[in-house]
């Protein structure tokens, strides 16, 4: 017997050598989460010109967002319009797509918060009393017949009082909640990117509305220069008529000339309420509140001779689109991780420490402490393939993922060509017009010596004075197009956000103006 003992004695310490040893094992296999770490991928954009050819990254050659040098942050302020200017500044606190997409990046900063709480302990308090009766008939019966038949068999109604915690912590070996904490921080880095393309987006909306606003307001003065133009031709025809030098459908000819001018103001006036409409909209006020400020024609905010577009790689740190792609595709790798995880065993220590005592008295007394504490170890044997498929998921869902960031970044290298090409050949087409334009006052203005004087006929007047009105009308609008074109250019290369959502001292959830 004595000899059983101690071999169940060194028998017993083995096994705590080996649970030991275990769990000694486990904490070192712990130290690194499992699944695949997230290595940034490469843009592969040229390094020189953005019509050059995919190029890899060279290593250690990556700018930090502080070097992206080139493009202005302010770029509004190229045109040189001090409305523009103030209409920009207001727009991030303003308008309601940049205040939503602010709430959301808080939405996904909470729910981070949320994914750490797993990391820590979990210690609940808790509190009770009972008043409890038994039944006569119930187990209690049992008993009755082992007890004197003199003896009455009667339990009294007891009182329970109870106060205590429980706590709870799954200590993370594998690293699964690592993985989940890790994919919640992309997850809010994608939503600060997020909201930084808004602005993005909102911002080249607003300075698009308001070039075309003023682009607009320069056909209307086109229109009205024409009509002035056109009622002058038409009293000359007149005056000529009267004195039988010419016929009445000559006079008639010209009042169909003032008409179509005067026909096209109704659609340009329509044309630039819309667009005051927009650029309210856009600052979150009621329609035509914006009149009084933008009414007044002014120039169109001309673009400047030279645009610096930065180096093309820069253009993967700059775009907020495709920060938020490389994003997504870091907290598609890291939920990979959380899923290999799932496959080993979870640790998990308990504890539960209540005093306990049928009289209030007697509650806080130490001998009315009672305690459970101890680890449990859970391990999957049979989910009925559930881990598995939930692994292929996550890693699906990356490979997508990586599929989303290339087809983001070959998206943005295509818009940055195009609005560099419809950029330039705008500008070339504006020349043209410009010489046309010039050319064709200069037609108007010979045609009419030469009708006064008799030496052509009206036809050759009108035909000019509709020349020159379509082209001074083409050459607004190209002139507006020009300065919309660098907009879309400066929206492509993804300018901005820098100096209102910068790297570091995001604005918080408690800077955003009330909502009305």
């Amino acid at each position: 017997m004595r000899r059983w003992t101690k071999c169940s004695g060194i028998a017993h310490a083995d096994k705590s050598g080996v649970l030991a040893a275990a769990l000694a094992l486990l904490a070192l296999c712990g130290c690194v989460p499992v699944g695949p770490d997230f290595v940034p991928p490469d843009s592969m954009l040229p390094s020189v010109s953005f019509l050059g050819k995919p190029e890899p990254a060279i290593a250690g050659a990556s700018l930090a967002p502080s070097d992206l040098s080139g493009v202005d942050p302010k770029w509004w302020g190229v045109f040189r319009d001090p409305v523009l200017t103030s209409l920009a500044e207001h727009v991030a606190d303003a308008n309601l797509d940049v205040r939503t997409a602010t709430l959301r990046l808080a939405e996904s900063r909470f729910q981070r918060g949320v994914t750490a709480s797993a990391e820590f302990p979990a210690i609940n308090g808790n509190a009770s009393y009972q008043r409890e009766l038994f039944s006569q008939n119930g187990v209690l019966s049992l008993v009755k017949p082992f007890v004197p038949p003199t003896t009455p068999f009667v339990i009294p109604p007891i009182s329970i009082w109870q106060t205590g915690f429980d706590a709870s912590w799954e200590i993370d070996f594998w690293g699964r909640v690592r993985r989940q904490v890790e994919a919640a921080d992309a997850q809010v880095e994608a939503s600060e990117n997020q909201r930084r393309d808004a602005l993005v987006s909102t911002l080249s909306e607003l300075a698009r509305d308001y070039i075309e606003l003023r682009g607009t307001q320069k056909q209307i003065a086109i229109a009205k220069a024409n009509l002035v133009s056109s009622n002058d031709i038409l009293q000359l025809t007149k005056t000529r008529a009267e004195r039988g030098l010419t016929t009445g459908l000559d006079v008639e000819n010209a009042a169909a000339q003032v008409e179509a001018v005067r026909a096209t103001l109704p659609t340009l006036e329509d044309q630039e309420s819309t667009e005051i409409n927009a650029l309210s909209l856009l600052l979150d006020e009621p329609p035509g509140s914006l009149r009084g400020e933008i009414a007044k024609a002014k120039p169109i905010p001309p673009a400047p001779p030279r645009v610096p577009l930065g180096i093309p790689s820069e253009l993967a740190r700059r775009r907020p689109d495709i920060r938020q792609a490389e994003a997504q595709l870091h907290a598609a790798t890291a939920t990979i991780g959380v899923a290999v995880a799932s496959f080993y065993p979870s640790v998990t220590f308990n504890g539960n420490v209540e005093f306990n005592a049928l009289d209030l008295k007697n509650l806080w007394k130490g001998s009315s402490l009672q305690y459970v504490l101890g680890p449990s170890i859970s391990l999957p044997i049979f989910e009925g393939g559930r881990l598995k498929s939930t692994l292929e998921l996550s890693e699906a869902q990356q490979q997508e993922a990586v599929i989303a960031y290339h087809k983001t970044v070959l998206q943005a290298w295509h818009e940055v060509v195009n609005a560099l090409v419809a950029y330039r050949t705008e500008q070339e087409r504006r020349a043209r017009l410009k010489a046309q334009t010039d050319h064709s006052r200069q037609a108007l203005s010979l045609s009419r010596v030469r009708y006064t004087n008799g030496v052509a006929d009206f036809i050759t007047v009108l035909d000019a004075e509709r020349t020159e009105l379509q082209a001074e009308l083409q050459y607004a609008q190209s002139t507006t197009a020009v300065s919309t074109n660098l907009v879309q250019l400066y929206k492509a290369l993804g300018g901005g956000w820098e100096p209102i959502f910068p790297e570091e001292g995001e604005t918080s959830l408690a800077a955003l103006p009330p909502a009305p």
